[in-house]
């Protein structure tokens, strides 16, 4: 059978068991971006940078897990949101080079956050908590995070926009614009793929 073929089944299988497990085990899932987060850990704590733990893409997937874990639907359509820009950042930056901890972090992460809202589904204002959430780590890295990594380019232009910005402050006050665009056209994008049903429609577990 073709890769492509058994990849797709793989898939299948893995939505359907998504979408018909119990609400106790459907919590279980957030095992999973719990452990992407422990390894990206791991992996900066032997080589160095636990600061880039505070990239997005990073502690969505601790934020993620926290969301399964306590059946926290807004937290989870942030994180999930969260997890389409990071890929799309680590595969023009980073890549599979960054290791393999990195790849299961962002490729396992968007993989585990599309499957779970198939289940929680997704409202039209999602994409609010996902930008508040952005505005709050943006303080949080330039608190406690060097500007030698410039996590969430909370620090510095990052390189390559030098010659289009004079300062760094015009620089931030464009990438908030830019994120904030895409962050509420990739909600709407979900919610018209995953639109949110009303409390009165949903299953007696998901409302309980």
């Amino acid at each position: 059978m073709p890769s492509s073929l058994i990849l797709r089944q793989l898939s299948r299988d893995m939505l359907r068991h998504v979408l018909t497990i119990s609400g106790n085990r459907f919590r279980l899932v957030g095992l999973l971006p719990l452990a992407f987060f422990v390894g990206q850990f791991v992996h900066y704590w032997r080589f160095g940078g636990l600061g880039n733990l505070a990239w997005m893409c990073n502690v969505g997937n601790l934020l993620l897990a926290i969301g399964l874990f306590l059946n926290h639907k807004e937290l989870i359509r942030a994180c999930a949101i969260w997890t389409i820009p990071g890929l799309a950042v680590w595969i023009c930056y980073v890549g599979f080079g960054g290791g393999i901890s990195s790849a299961l972090a962002h490729v396992g992460g968007i993989i585990v956050g599309m499957l779970v809202l198939t289940r929680v589904r997704i409202d039209r204002i999602a994409w609010l908590y996902a930008f508040a959430w952005y505005l709050f780590m943006q303080l949080v890295s330039r608190a406690v995070t060097s500007p030698d990594i410039n996590a969430n380019v909370a620090h510095r232009i990052q390189p390559g926009w030098h010659q289009a910005f004079s300062s760094y402050w015009k620089f931030w006050l464009v990438m908030t614009v830019v994120v904030g665009f895409l962050l509420w056209l990739i909600g709407r994008i979900l919610s018209l793929v995953w639109p949110s049903r009303s409390v009165a429609t949903l299953p007696a577990e998901e409302t309980a």
